[in-house]
This record gives structure tokens, sequence and C-alpha cells, in this order.
């Protein structure tokens, strides 16, 4: 990243169009030195813009909660409430902000030109967005502090949870890297969830008692449905239209972004769905049929009325015939 010593500040006219812009372009100025919408993410400049670096924090990252929990297999687990309060809520909020920013941007894009323009056009991949998918990619290492608290307070280090988080990263540089316009439909619903799931770990980690958990999963689960639809409508049709021996196939025409990313996106996302529905069915779904089991029938509680009342009838007979027979 280059630095300009020159710091020109939005005009009011386009902080007054788009003012969460406004604002987080001045924060952005102040930190950086040039303007959010001048950032290039450039590979092998940019930090995290190789698939090396991708390869390498992944490597560190299973190293660190698989190697750490070896370490605390023998110690006592680590509360650290306070950091994890923190964590969530810095998390949550940041998510929020994320969204808003993408909401502003979107949301005129949207009525000017349509869906399918904004999935698909070239012109779909603004240099605002841009900026704003990096930053969504940079928390994704930051969200791998997640499994590092897992494995400090000795909690079970799942599959879904030690895949999920690298693979996101994952998914989120091949995006970038394969300048695909449909990012933003897979983004703004995660940042939704991760909005609604952190603000959950932080109540829960203040003691407050949460009863939507479960549907928090729920939501996730529709995130990725909606995800696939769009995602894999947008890789077909580019697919179908990039390589013309594909022409017979009906399709609606160009599509934004590189086919390795298409692929991958498909791939990792397919991958969520299943794991995510494998999750719930076992966690929710098993656990509602032990409880229905555990629980007697009607019919089952009459019949140990009955034999518990025979039993007293009978040990009440016994205490009697002694007496009875000594008078």
């Amino acid at each position: 990243m280059s630095f300009n010593h020159t710091i020109n500040l939005p005009s009011p006219k386009e902080s007054a169009s788009y003012p969460l812009w406004g604002v987080f372009d001045r924060l952005w100025t102040s930190a950086m030195g040039y303007h959010a919408d001048e950032f290039k993410f450039v590979r092998g400049k940019t930090a995290f813009s190789t698939g090396w670096e991708v390869v390498g924090m992944t490597s560190l990252y299973l190293l660190v909660i698989f190697g750490g929990r070896e370490f605390m297999r023998d110690r006592k687990p680590l509360q650290l409430n306070t950091l994890f309060k923190i964590h969530n809520f810095f998390l949550s909020t940041l998510s929020l902000g994320l969204l808003l920013l993408f909401i502003e941007q979107l949301a005129p894009r949207l009525w000017k030109y349509g869906f399918y323009d904004n999935i698909c056009g070239d012109d779909a991949w603004t240099p605002q967005l841009v900026t704003l998918y990096y930053l969504n990619y940079i928390t994704k290492y930051i969200e791998l502090i997640d499994t590092v608290f897992l494995m400090v307070k000795k909690k079970p280090l799942t599959f879904l949870h030690c895949y999920h988080h690298p693979a996101t990263a994952l998914l989120c540089y091949t995006q970038l890297t394969g300048t695909t316009s449909v990012s933003w439909v897979p983004i703004t619903l995660n940042l939704a969830v991760h909005v609604i799931m952190y603000w959950y770990y932080f109540q829960m980690a203040r003691g407050v008692k949460v009863w939507w958990k479960e549907w928090i999963t729920r939501f996730q689960i529709t995130q990725f449905v909606i995800d696939l639809v769009v995602v894999y409508y947008a890789s077909y049709t580019g697919i179908m239209h990039k390589y013309k021996m594909f022409n017979f196939m009906p399709h609606r025409g160009y599509c934004a972004g590189q086919t390795y990313a298409a692929f991958s996106g498909c791939a990792i996302l397919s991958s969520y769905l299943v794991l995510f529905i494998s999750f719930y069915i076992a966690t929710y779904k098993r656990a509602t049929k032990k409880s229905i089991k555990s629980t007697p029938k009607p019919a089952e509680v009459v019949d140990a009325a009955k034999k518990s009342a025979t039993a007293m009838v009978n040990e009440g007979m016994d205490r009697k015939i002694p007496l009875l027979a000594e008078n």
C-alpha cells in the first residue's frame, strides 16, 4: 500500500449522498493517508494477498489450536471471560458496521441497475466495494481467535468449527482474486448472521440466558441456501457464456469473475450447507428425540401409579397380619 501525504476529504455532496461512507472514509484517510476508494488489492503487495499467506495462516491456526489442546490437556481450563466478551462485542459491532456500509453502497445500485447487473456486471466491482470486501476478508483472520477461546477453555474442537473458519478465509480470498461481482450476496448475509451470532455469545458471556440459539443455526442454513441459489446461477451463466462449446445451453449471458473463483465458491458454500444441516440435526433434532424418549407416556405413568399403590397395600397388609396373629 502506498501512502499519500496530501489528504483530501470527501466533498459535502459525497458525504451527503453516502453519509456512512463519508464517516468511514474520514477514519480510513486519517489512518492510511489516502481515501478508502483509492485502495487497491494487489497480489503480492497487499497484506494477505497471496495463496502462500492463506496457507501459512491456516497452518498456524491448526498448529495453535491442536498444539494448544495438547498443552492444555493436563491443565485447568482458562475462563478469560472479560476478553471473551470484548472479542464478541467487537465482532458483532464490526459486522454491523460493515453490513450497513455494504447496504448503503448496494441499495442505490440495485434500485438503478437491477439484481442481475449487480451480481454479474463488471461495473458492480466498484472501488468502494473492493475496500469493503478486503476488510471483510481481514476479519476472517480475527475470527480464528474464536477457536483459540474454545481451546483454552478446553471445549470440544469439532470438525465443523475447525474447518469453517479457515475455509471462509480461503473463500473470501478466492473471490477477491477472482473479482466475482456476486461476492456481496454471501458476504452481506454472512455479516447479518455474525451480528446476531456474536451478540449471542456476548450475552452468554454476560450470564444472560438467550432462548433463540437454535434460530441462529436456522438462519445460517437459510443463508447458505440463498447463497447457493444465487452463486450457482451466476457461476452457471458465466461459465456457459465463457466456454463457447456450451452455447447450446440456455443461459442469461456474461457474468464477471474467474472460473476458479466460481468453482471454489460453489464447493465451499455447498460443504457449509451439508455440515450445518448435519450439525442442526445432531444438536437439536436428536436432543429433542432423546428428551421425548426419556419423558414417560401417560399410560406408563398410570401403570407406575398402580404398581406403587399395589405395593403400598401389600406392604400394609404384611405389617398388619403379624399384629392380628398376636392379638
